[in-house]
């Protein structure tokens, strides 16, 4: 994550290998510098009971990544499969665009804009659920 830039929000929180930290009561930013951190803002953080649906699963894979409790290599398997068997589900142009950013940030091993880039698609999982039960 060389050259991450995070803007941070009056009292944000976020994980930084393992240590959480919070800012204080006015916007900042923060430059890391450090290669293979483990970042995670706790805004974007998934609980695992939350983890229910298909895209919020590999979220949460790529989230394990980002905080350290798995190995790149394991999550990268975990990821690219997740995202292959959501790429035959989620057919529309759109959600393929955003698998497609997904799927090369995985392969990068950029598992911070694979997660961003599937939140996009948590919206639109949950229009497709619920259409569903109804």
């Amino acid at each position: 994550m060389s050259g991450l830039v995070l803007k941070l929000a009056p009292k944000e929180r976020l994980l930084i290998n393992g240590a959480v930290i919070e800012n204080g009561d006015r916007r900042s930013r923060l430059s890391i510098l450090t290669s293979d951190v483990n970042i995670l803002r706790l805004k974007d953080a998934i609980h695992p009971t939350q983890a229910k649906t298909p895209v919020k699963r590999v979220c949460y894979a790529a989230q394990l990544v980002l905080i350290g409790e798995l190995s790149a290599a394991e999550g990268k398997a975990a990821l690219l499969e997740g995202l292959e068997e959501l790429s035959h589900v989620l057919l529309d142009n759109d959600s393929r665009h955003h698998l497609s950013i997904a799927t090369d940030a995985v392969l990068d091993g950029n598992f911070y804009l694979c997660l961003k880039t599937l939140r996009y698609l948590i919206p639109r999982e949950n229009r497709l659920l619920g259409a569903c039960q109804e």
